[in-house]
């Protein structure tokens, strides 16, 4: 592993307790039904507590755009684990759900993306806390700002002085589900 990972707080014995914003979606098969496992999932990891969840969004793929539209939403959460545990914890979901990583931004059954986690600034080449690019995804920003109107990326200012900046058409939220 490139870089220096070391959780200092969890090494002093006293981990303080965090937010830590996940991301998560879906484009193949039942997108829903994946959704709502993962969030089951998240919400069953010892030391993860889900404090709230956005509503669901209908988005357009970006990047690769010949793709199905996905389903996401955004899952605020408390924790004392250490960064690399919450990331550790997020792709055992996603094989859960058989993810495949064929096609870079392809589509997916189930995509669980760790965004931040407190004020922390990780960059290994396992980890890259916030986000890299959540500041420039609408998909996570819109959900973002329904949760918590004041939320900052680290490094890269407020959600919705980010939102202000990027095209959300084609980030629509579905009123007719709700990921509980």
């Amino acid at each position: 592993m490139t870089g220096t990972y070391v959780d200092v707080d969890t090494l002093s014995g006293m981990a303080p307790l965090r937010v830590a914003v996940f991301s998560l979606g879906s484009n193949l098969g039942e997108r829903f039904d994946y959704l709502q496992g993962a969030t089951n999932a998240l919400r069953a990891t010892p030391g993860l507590k889900v404090t709230d969840i956005s509503s669901v969004y209908e988005t357009t793929p970006v990047g690769l755009a010949d793709q199905p539209d996905f389903l996401n939403i955004l899952v605020l959460t408390e924790s004392t684990l250490p960064s690399l545990v919450m990331l550790e914890r997020a792709l055992a979901i996603e094989d859960a759900y058989a993810r495949v990583r064929a096609v870079p931004g392809g589509p997916r059954t189930v995509d669980v993306d760790l965004i931040a986690v407190g004020d922390r600034q990780i960059a290994t080449d396992v980890l890259t806390l916030p986000h890299p690019r959540a500041h420039e995804r609408a998909f996570v920003l819109v959900p973002w700002y329904e949760l918590d109107p004041d939320a900052t990326i680290v490094g890269h200012g407020r959600v919705a002085d980010l939102l202000s900046g990027l095209d959300d058409t084609g980030v629509k939220r579905r009123d007719d589900l709700r990921v509980e």
